[in-house]
């Protein structure tokens, strides 16, 4: 049996699989896929752990096989590199507004739609790892400055999916480790 060889991620997306499942249940149960259990990460941990994540993002982004995807259907790393950050961008935003708001509804984001819009494939992955400090740090700042009394505040997905604030908190972190699981990097 022979491997394929990784090939360079054409600047046309089409072939990639989009990703259609409702990954909420990640807080009910640990993910079998990334073993991450989001029903374990206390409120105080979403900061530090979006920092520690950033430096192996940008780890990911040094290697020399980054722009490869690894067939056909799936996103390159440096692909799942700038999802990481429109990810640390949207969840900055919902995180605000679930704190400054009552209840509100999030707006729809279509990630496939973002990476074609985004031009994944194409981005420069050592302006991207600086993006992905930037928006990391951001987000990781907005967890951090929650208030204890804001954790339960409520907000909606388009869906009609309900979290708290410390559920966002733990599905967001649950999206980042798990794209680091997928491009094969350290975890923790």
């Amino acid at each position: 049996m022979t491997s394929t060889p990784a090939q360079p991620a054409p600047q046309d997306p089409a072939g990639i699989t989009p990703d259609t499942k409702d990954w909420t249940w990640v807080l009910e149960r640990p993910c079998p896929e990334c073993g991450f259990v989001s029903s374990a990460v206390d409120p105080d941990q979403v900061g530090p752990a979006v920092r520690s994540s950033v430096v192996r993002w940008q780890e990911v982004l040094e290697r020399p096989d980054a722009a490869l995807r690894p067939d056909e259907h799936t996103w390159s790393p440096l692909e799942y590199a700038a999802h990481v950050r429109d990810v640390f961008g949207i969840f900055d935003v919902r995180l605000a507004s679930m704190v400054e708001g009552d209840d509100p509804q999030f707006a729809n984001w279509d990630q496939d739609a973002a990476a074609v819009e985004g031009d994944y494939a194409s981005q420069d992955p050592q302006v991207l790892s600086r993006e992905i400090a930037f928006a990391g740090d951001r987000v990781a700042g907005r967890f951090d400055a929650v208030g204890s009394d804001d954790w339960e505040r409520p907000g909606r997905r388009s869906n009609g999916s309900v979290f708290t604030v410390r559920t966002l908190g733990q599905y967001f972190l649950h999206d980042v480790v798990h794209h680091l699981h997928d491009v094969g990097a350290p975890t923790a």
